[in-house]
């Protein structure tokens, strides 16, 4: 049997999951069954990648270990493996980063191509996208900021050690260019034009100001690019270079990996000038398939526009939800999610097209046979011109399928099966089988035919949707009467598998048609909820009632002040004491009791709000002029305050109004 190893890329496991993160996984999940049910030993590979500075600044904000914040986000309640559970995804393993047998691939990997030459030690200075984990020169920001996320960069500069990148630019280009590695082709045009051209430069491969990460075993205090440590997972996770498995040499590898577009570019520039470093195969594709937009822009947690996968799935169920995101969008494109197009495609193309199929066909059944039909139906009887064309698009179906899925075009797959679904509702009408009905003495078997056609028909084509709606073809083939050796790969391209006296069993609507305006509603108040959820527990300080006039309000004097030194006040829990630049030339003091909410170090450098014409008083014998402006609530119970902090760019003395 011949072997077929996919991969998705391992997912930054992040704090609040989106339907954007499924997309790419079900997709997946569908070429690994589509293989599966063409015949072939799949090996199906996900995980989540959990190293890296966002990592380890995160778990610092919630006040946890590194490895607490990525178990909790793993392996907890609607974590990553949730997800995956909820969503049907059928991987054959699962990886994370931070598994012992990869640590230790990583490091000898890492010291490999180190005493081969490919990797040496230098400083890095440059600009660096944390979210993204990306280095970048200056003339690949965008408007200053990241070109992959749009956001802000911040300079980097420290010891590190370099991957020879330019030493594998030839190779790089002409594996682009001259074969079909990376998939689809206009993202080649895009890494040659932007990345290859203009010269690769050699990639920094570790980092010394941060600790979360594989440490370079040979030189400690570094730890390795998390770009380095994230690729190699697909073949560690084969058994390479570790004793974890070994599967490696047992004809998996070289596989295909499905990417989304942002990170092609290490998939396809990077990961294979490693793999050639290590002279090993490079896989056979690299597929960088588009995003789910949502008004016009990527999801995202920091900006807000994010779909609960969880809330959709249990609106409109797991199988739904997986078709709508395999047909709705061309895979290599960006598409446009709105819960109006997916009720638009559930109605339309599940309830519509395939429910009314299966729904009259079986109750036809049942109603003019019982439930069974007679001997001898498969048999044409008084043929028509619609008998031959359902039955020769049915026939062809299954090479169109095959031809589509195999260039990664689930969407086109799709639309090839409802052709056929389409073509026998059509035939319904045609052939009019209720009026055939009325003379059962004169038309009984040409109805039998008929109604076999349409189970035949209907057949084919539920197995050509198994990798996309398993659990629902399940329930479709318990409903035609089709037996699981009428449900493989071959017989999708066979007519007249179903015997004769083939038994139906009138069964639940598989797709209910959905009241849209109802069910968006319900959605709206759904997600409203679980967004509140996710804000913390807080009670806001009751406004004053007492008016104060303008004029009282404009004696109050508010300026940006610079904080040039801080340090806690002896003998006292709460009070910190700030030395400020406010502009005047003389520094400024005022002692603010806000120890139990900040440390002095980590407010040295802020631009903050003071009042600067409030007469001086005295605290713990010590002079303070003037008040910092903070904010106050209570959360779950306690109360919390924060300091008002504004542009740096303001300059110290700046008056605010």
């Amino acid at each position: 049997m011949e072997k077929y190893y996919i991969t998705t890329p391992i997912y930054y496991p992040s704090d609040k999951l989106h339907i954007g993160h499924t997309y790419c996984t079900v997709a997946t999940d569908a070429i690994a069954r589509y293989k599966r049910l063409h015949g072939f030993d799949v090996m199906f590979l996900t995980g989540t990648d959990e190293h890296g500075q966002k990592i380890e600044s995160k778990a610092n904000e919630a006040g946890v270990t590194p490895q607490e914040f990525v178990d909790k986000i793993v392996e907890g309640e609607r974590g990553v493996k949730d997800l995956w559970k909820l969503m049907n995804i059928s991987n054959d393993r699962f990886i994370r980063t931070t598994d012992d047998y990869h640590v230790a691939s990583i490091q000898k990997i890492f010291k490999k191509m180190y005493e081969k030459g490919d990797i040496y030690k230098g400083a890095y200075k440059g600009k660096y996208c944390t979210p993204c984990e990306s280095f970048w020169t200056e003339s690949q920001l965008k408007d200053g900021c990241c070109p992959d996320c749009g956001r802000p960069v911040v300079d980097a500069e420290e010891e590190a050690y370099f991957f020879r990148l330019s030493k594998y630019a030839d190779r790089i280009r002409d594996l682009l260019v001259n074969t079909d590695f990376l998939q689809p082709r206009s993202r080649v045009n895009e890494m040659v034009k932007n990345f290859i051209d203009p010269g690769l430069e050699d990639l920094c491969v570790s980092r010394t100001s941060f600790t979360w990460g594989v440490p370079v075993d040979f030189d400690p205090k570094h730890v390795v690019y998390v770009w380095v440590d994230a690729l190699f997972n697909y073949v560690t996770a084969l058994g390479f270079m570790n004793d974890k498995y070994d599967d490696f040499d047992k004809g998996w590898w070289p596989g295909t990996n499905i990417v989304g577009k942002e990170i092609v570019r290490f998939h396809s520039i990077i990961w294979p000038a490693m793999l050639m470093s290590m002279e090993l195969p490079l896989p056979k594709n690299v597929f960088g398939h588009g995003w789910l937009l949502l008004d016009g822009g990527k999801m995202s947690k920091s900006k807000g526009n994010v779909v609960d996968p969880y809330i959709l799935a249990e609106k409109f169920g797991v199988d739904a939800l997986r078709f709508f995101l395999l047909r709705t969008f061309p895979f290599g494109s960006d598409g446009n999610f709105s819960n109006e197009a997916l009720i638009n495609t559930i109605n339309v193309d599940l309830a519509n097209d395939l429910g009314n199929l299966v729904s009259r066909t079986t109750a036809m059944v049942g109603k003019y046979f019982g439930g069974t039909l007679p001997a001898g139906c498969a048999a044409p009887v008084a043929p028509m011109d619609c008998d031959a064309d359902l039955k020769a698009m049915a026939q062809k179906l299954r090479d169109a399928y095959e031809a589509n899925m195999e260039t990664y075009a689930p969407h086109t797959a799709l639309a090839e099966v409802f052709k056929v679904i389409q073509r026998a509702n059509k035939y319904i009408d045609e052939t009019a089988p209720w009026a055939l009905a009325k003379d059962m003495e004169a038309n009984g078997a040409r109805l039998a035919h008929v109604l076999y056609n349409l189970l035949e028909a209907t057949r084919i084509c539920a197995i050509l949707l198994i990798p996309f709606m398993p659990e629902s073809m399940d329930k479709l083939f318990a409903q035609i009467g089709a037996a699981a050796d009428i449900q493989t790969w071959d017989s999708a391209a066979q007519w007249a598998k179903l015997p004769e006296t083939v038994t139906v069993t009138k069964g639940e609507n598989l797709f209910p048609r959905i009241d849209a305006e109802k069910a968006l509603a319900e959605l709206a108040e759904a997600e409203a909820a679980a967004k509140k959820a996710l804000l913390p527990d807080v009670e806001i300080e009751p406004y004053a009632e007492e008016k104060v006039d303008f004029d009282t309000f404009c004696k109050s004097d508010f300026r940006a002040v610079k904080v040039k030194a801080c340090e806690a006040v002896k003998k006292s829990a709460k009070l910190l004491k700030f030395t400020l630049d406010d502009g005047t030339g003389v520094d400024r003091q005022i002692l603010s009791g806000i120890h139990a909410f900040y440390e002095p170090e980590e407010l040295v450098g802020k631009t903050l709000v003071a009042i600067v014409n409030l007469p001086p008083r005295k605290m713990m014998g010590q002079e303070s002029c003037g008040m910092l402006l903070s904010a106050v609530h209570t959360e779950k119970g306690e109360e919390k305050l924060n300091l008002i902090m504004v542009d740096d760019k303001i300059p110290a003395g700046a008056k605010l109004c």
